[in-house]
């Protein structure tokens, strides 16, 4: 014999798994709420990532922002100290020139070619110290000036004779130069102590 069900038992079973259309319908509405609750959670949880998402994205665009500002203000500083001492490297290879001009006029001229060959250093120097003045290169005041170790370089002390010359430059061995508010070449100098 089959095992079939008697038609009083199917009737049992159906009304087992099926309902009334009052509770399918309260079911369907229950697993369309339980679904737009979970779609309603997934939506927010990817909104509040974009949210995240964004306020990272918006931080690294601001220091992006703020490091290229940076950047060029640092170039236009650079710039601006590459024009300002644009000279400097021309003026140190001058100097010891200009030192080799003085030394030859220090030497005595006895006779007329001499005096015409000295004449023409110091022309030579002279245009040669107008164009360092002309281009912001200027003598450092030292004889007779207070020591300052920015500007002199002491490789020598006496005793001073008196209170008003101590720590004041006697005598200079090597003239010093500065170009705009930089030293090129301190003055060699001989302090008082």
């Amino acid at each position: 014999m089959s095992k079939e069900k008697f038609p009083s038992e199917k009737n049992l079973d159906e009304k087992e798994t099926v309902s009334t259309p009052e509770a399918a319908k309260k079911k369907a509405t229950e697993d369309k709420k339980a679904k737009k609750d979970n779609h309603d959670e997934k939506l927010a949880k990817e909104i509040a990532d974009l949210k995240d998402k964004n306020k990272e994205l918006e931080d690294k665009y601001l220091r992006s922002e703020a490091e290229i500002q940076n950047m060029q203000n640092r170039y236009s500083k650079e710039r601006a100290q590459l024009i300002k001492y644009e000279s400097q490297s021309l003026a140190k290879d001058i100097l010891p020139a200009v030192d080799n001009l003085e030394r030859a006029l220090s030497v005595e001229a006895d006779d007329d070619v001499s005096k015409q060959l000295k004449k023409g250093v110091k022309m030579t120097l002279d245009s040669l110290t107008k164009a360092l003045k002309d281009h912001g290169i200027v003598e450092i005041e030292a004889e007779d000036v207070k020591f300052d170790p920015t500007l002199h370089q002491a490789v020598q002390t006496v005793v001073a004779e008196n209170d008003d010359q101590k720590d004041h430059v006697v005598q200079v061995l090597q003239k010093g130069y500065q170009y705009k508010d930089r030293t090129l070449r301190p003055a060699m100098v001989v302090v008082a102590q």
